[in-house]
């Protein structure tokens, strides 16, 4: 069922039932990692950290080449902009809400926007000189309404915002019953007040009629945010293929800007979307890394329809047609957030088939699939296969990793020239002028370091060294910031009402130290199927990742924004229970 702009408010409540009823969601936004500048390689780099490639990146850009290839595909750009479905983010909505409640007031502080209330004011209003002739103008409108046996209404000439706010307040104060007040718009946009002679009875029903219709433009306006709302709220597992800049997108845009701190954009997410899979993590895992050659999502849909896979069987609701795989309309986010969906029930309900006696069914809520949680796929990172949003990051051993700078001028065949003595290589590039270099033999790292030593127009150093630098550079340059904060705070302070702890104002930069404590798993069915024999007797229990500790620092932006999303997510928890024993069959390892 296609639904947008002319036909949400119809059809929401049919969403809120199908995400009441469902098990899981698939998501996709179609073509969401669209990257510029001089050196797009560079966002995508083999040996970035977590930290680096998950690094907000807030742009709205349009890439010829994408562009190309979704007209090619039948794209309908039209209906984006004329047909799609507005939203608001939290803090937007928070924004707007404010701004209704206090037009709701602005009569002397205590009226309403739609109404005049008795007594509201009980003093004359403070008119400005210039404003006053204006007013007395409207003061004598509406005496002439008032005594006026044929008119119940005036209509004002459009008045600037300030004007208006004079005019409710000065009639709150000079006509508490009798009459009723409320803003209007031309044709043209302009804002202009009508004014109406009514009974107590009549100004009440028009307050509440003024009021729902504008808790109706509210909502309307938070449009396509609430259905993410309403997802987050059931705590309903959430699946998507490469899915990691789907989640920061949907975060982004639908809750708060994203932070700069990696494990506070962790904690962000897993408020919004405690339970994720993304099922190309799943692919690239035992027990279907040795079965599923291509992990690509069409190439993926494919290979779950043969054996060992048994592909569901999905039947529509009458009235709701759906999509037909046997005809691909790939590049198609509902489609692709479709096909996702099937993939992860052919996987999950190939789990099942290790259990004794064997399941044809897992569901969702199965402690089978639980080792797949939070594990997001990091495309192109060579030795850390996925992002862990529930605790540290893999830390890959990188003493085979070189970094080298070296004039513009230099193409990849250069390189490979300057390490040709040591046999195989692969190069990242990081820039123009630099790049990592992995050698195959971590025994070579200190003669080609030394073959540098008094080259004048390249140098290399270790992956160590570079780290090591770019984290003194980080501590130097968060020095500098606390340091000039100490320089000013005192003049701060003197020119300030209130004074704040000097710490809240420093920049924190949080480096990811902790590393994995899992050892390498053995993840083949054989192995599989003997814990299952250990499950049975007892023997086996849950393993957990350990987690950082949080540090007793002032909060930052970014985690304050985490923790606000907590308190507005009182229901965030899941919902349901898991009827599976606690064992854990299958887990995404720690190496790759």
């Amino acid at each position: 069922m296609e639904i947008i702009r002319s036909n949400f408010k119809s059809n929401l409540h049919k969403v809120y039932q199908a995400i009441e009823e469902a098990d899981f969601f698939a998501i996709d936004g179609e073509f969401s990692g669209i990257s510029d500048g001089p050196s797009v390689t560079a966002l995508t780099n083999g040996f970035d950290t977590p930290e680096e490639r998950s690094s907000p990146d807030v742009k709205f850009v349009c890439q010829s080449s994408s562009i190309d290839f979704l007209a090619s595909q039948g794209f309908d750009f039209n209906k984006v902009f004329r047909n799609g479905i507005p939203y608001l983010n939290q803090e937007e909505e928070r924004q707007l809400r404010e701004q209704y409640d206090e037009k709701r007031s602005q009569s002397n502080g205590a009226g309403a926007l739609s109404y005049t209330s008795p007594n509201t004011s009980k003093c004359p209003v403070t008119i400005p000189d210039d404003q006053k002739k204006f007013i007395d103008q409207v003061v004598e409108k509406i005496e002439d309404l008032l005594q006026s046996e044929e008119n119940k209404n005036l209509d004002l000439e459009p008045c600037t915002g300030f004007q208006r706010k004079l005019i409710y307040q000065t009639l709150s104060w000079k006509y508490p019953k009798g009459i009723h007040v409320e803003t209007l718009e031309t044709e043209k946009k302009e804002r202009y007040i009508v004014i109406s002679k009514v009974d107590e009875e009549e100004r009440k029903r028009r307050e509440q009629q003024k009021h729902a219709k504008e808790q109706e433009e509210l909502n309307d306006a938070v449009g396509f945010s609430r259905v993410i709302h309403a997802i987050a709220n059931s705590g309903k597992l959430v699946i998507g293929h490469n899915m990691l800049l789907d989640v920061m997108h949907t975060v982004h845009q639908f809750y708060c800007p994203l932070p700069a701190d990696l494990n506070e954009f962790k904690e962000m997410t897993t408020c919004v979307f405690p339970r994720l899979l993304d099922t190309k993590l799943m692919a690239s895992t035992q027990p279907f890394k040795d079965i599923i050659n291509n992990t690509s999502l069409a190439e993926l849909e494919k290979r779950l329809k043969e054996t060992p896979f048994n592909p569901p069987k999905v039947e529509s609701a009458e009235g709701f047609p759906s999509y037909d795989t046997a005809s691909e309309q790939l590049h198609e986010a509902g489609y692709d957030a479709y096909i996702t969906g099937l993939c992860f029930i052919s996987m999950a309900n190939y789990l099942g088939s290790f259990l004794s006696p064997p399941k044809s069914h897992v569901s969702a809520r199965s402690k089978l699939i639980e080792p797949f949680f939070n594990k997001l796929f990091l495309m192109r990172v060579m030795d850390i296969p996925y992002l862990n949003l529930e605790g540290p990051d893999l830390q890959p051993k990188r003493d085979h990793v070189l970094h080298v700078t070296f004039p513009k001028e230099w193409k990849t065949s250069d390189l490979y020239q300057l390490f040709s003595a040591f046999g195989n290589i692969q190069i990242s590039w990081i820039d123009d002028t630099s790049a990592f270099v992995s050698l195959s033999q971590p025994e070579q790292v200190p003669i080609a370091v030394n073959t540098s030593k008094y080259a004048e127009s390249y140098r290399i150093q270790t992956y160590a060294d570079y780290v090591g630098k770019k984290r003194e550079e980080k501590q130097m340059k968060r020095k500098w910031t606390e340091d000039s904060w100490k320089e000013v705070e005192p003049k701060r302070l003197n020119t300030q009402c209130g004074s704040y702890s000097l710490q809240n104002h420093h920049y924190h930069a949080n480096s990811l130290t902790a590393t994995s404590t899992v050892g390498k798993r053995n993840l083949s069915p054989s192995r599989a199927e003997a814990g299952l024999e250990a499950r049975a007797s007892g023997e086996i229990s849950d393993t957990e990742l350990e987690q950082t500790d949080p540090c007793a620092e002032p909060l930052s932006e970014g985690r304050k924004k985490a923790k606000k999303l907590k308190r507005m997510k009182k229901d965030l928890s899941p919902t349901g229970s898991i009827s599976d024993s606690s064992a854990k069959l299958f887990e995404v390892p720690d190496t790759w």
